[in-house]
């Protein structure tokens, strides 16, 4: 059985790749410059209305979609941890 946890936080990953993708394409072809709040935002209205935000510790799901986009960004998503 997948954790549940874990399957949000896939779900989430994927949703936030697919916001940079669209922004820096967006990016691309107006030459306009956005920022990861810009990123942050186009996850947030892409989200259900009762998608589960975190409930414990002091990081909302705003900063974690935007940690999440910073290390889409940079790479270091995607960096085995060596």
């Amino acid at each position: 059985m997948t954790d549940p946890y874990e399957a949000l936080v896939h779900d989430l990953i994927a949703r936030t790749e697919k916001a940079v993708e669209n922004v820096a394409h967006l990016a691309t072809d107006t030459d306009i410059t956005f920022q990861v709040n810009d990123i942050v935002d186009a996850v947030e209205r892409d989200l259900p209305a009762d998608y589960p935000a975190p409930t414990t510790g002091s990081a909302t799901r705003r900063d974690m979609i935007a940690r999440m986009a910073r290390d889409i960004l940079s790479g270091e998503m995607y960096e085995d941890g060596e």
